[in-house]
């Protein structure tokens, strides 16, 4: 009997340690979940610069929380992209509702997600950005899942972006340990993380473990990730995302004023 209790405490715990941050956002309702994704604003939050104001290339990483009871758990991300001398951005993401869900169309980066206001990620800009941008549209095409989507495990929009993140040389980006998804990998067992200078080992994105310079050190467990990253100072728990003191993605440095 004793041994049946400790077994089902354990089990309890191991719930409460899965589900707490989920939990905790729908009780403590933080997250502005529109009525209806029709009315849902998709405007502009005004994060990227103006494109016609803004000669060099620019590379962009965001994200939002997903819609509606999906946002408790995981984010949506996307990558922007603008060419040098352009005066629109190109946006790349994968959507559920449509029959090819790979996406690229030009159009705001930095909108909102159905409501979700959204958080960048990563910004590169210059001679870095205008030499990833060919390889990123390359990337784009080659995604081996154009007509496959499942919100969980994968694929979905976040195995989207962290494929091409992890195809494209020297794009190096920590996606949030909350973007369920990305630690799909298919039929393969073992693949480098998106952060570059690291690997991750996964099991049709049910389970798996991640170690990487900029991620640090991820556990998933039914696509809920928990760990720490050391670089970072930071924590990770499942749907708070990172809770960190640093942010270890490269990011253009503001002119100060």
């Amino acid at each position: 009997m004793k041994r049946l209790l400790k077994y089902a405490a354990g089990l309890l715990g191991a719930l409460l340690l899965l589900l707490g941050g989920p939990l905790l956002l729908a009780a403590s309702s933080s997250l502005e979940v529109a009525e209806s994704w029709r009315t849902a604003s998709r405007e502009s939050a005004g994060i990227a610069p103006r494109p016609e104001q803004v000669e060099e290339a620019i590379v962009q990483v965001y994200g939002a929380r997903a819609w509606s009871w999906r946002g408790y758990f995981a984010v949506h991300t996307w990558i922007a992209t603008k060419e040098q001398g352009a005066d629109y951005y190109q946006v790349h993401e994968v959507t559920g509702w449509r029959t090819y869900v790979v996406n690229s169309r030009p159009g705001d980066p930095d909108r909102h997600w159905y409501g979700a206001r959204p958080e960048l990620y990563a910004d590169i800009r210059g001679e870095k950005a205008a030499a990833l941008i060919p390889q990123i549209y390359q990337e784009v095409e080659n995604y081996p899942y154009p007509t496959q989507y499942e919100a969980w495990p994968g694929p979905n929009s976040n195995t989207f972006v962290a494929w091409v993140i992890r195809e494209t040389p020297d794009f190096d980006v920590a996606l949030p340990s909350h973007a369920i998804g990305k630690d799909y990998l298919g039929d393969r067992l073992i693949a480098p993380s998106p952060g570059g200078a690291g690997y991750q080992l996964s099991l049709g994105g049910y389970f798996g473990v991640l170690a990487g310079v900029r991620e640090g050190l991820e556990v998933n467990i039914l696509g809920l990730s928990l760990g720490i990253n050391p670089m970072a100072l930071g924590i990770k728990l499942p749907g708070l995302g990172e809770l960190a003191l640093l942010d270890t993605n490269p990011m253009h440095e503001q002119p100060a004023r």
